[in-house]
């Protein structure tokens, strides 16, 4: 999967979507979701050019990793959801049903949450 300057993360990146904004640095942006899954449903995504985790880990500097993920933390502890807990997904092609080839990861809290994986059907 390649890089599609046009997926609708890079054009909220570059101000041609508005989001509804909740945490912004040097390295990332989360905004909330507008489909939301969860009461609280979050999205952070890193200012660059990543299509998958894969993809961000080989290509970014530590400098940006460790900013990304720092602000994956800072997020959940303004979203007042470190307490109570949270779930951090990240999806990776198309098994995984990525739908953005941006490189992003999803905040979900506000309620209990069952099982890691849906389980497989039965044949």
């Amino acid at each position: 999967m390649s890089y599609d300057d046009q997926n609708i993360f890079a054009k909220i990146l570059r101000g041609e979507i508005p989001c509804d904004k909740v945490y912004e640095d040097e390295f990332s942006l989360a905004f909330r979701d507008i489909n939301p899954q969860t009461p609280v449903h979050v999205l952070v995504i890193p200012k660059g050019r990543y299509v998958s985790l894969d993809d961000f880990t080989v290509k970014a500097d530590r400098e940006e990793i460790a900013g990304f993920f720092s602000a994956v933390g800072t997020v959940a502890r303004e979203l007042g959801v470190d307490e109570s807990g949270y779930r951090v997904l990240a999806n990776h092609g198309r098994d995984a049903h990525q739908e953005v080839p941006h490189f992003h990861v999803h905040i979900f809290a506000g309620r209990s949450m069952r099982g890691m994986v849906p389980k497989a059907p039965t044949e």
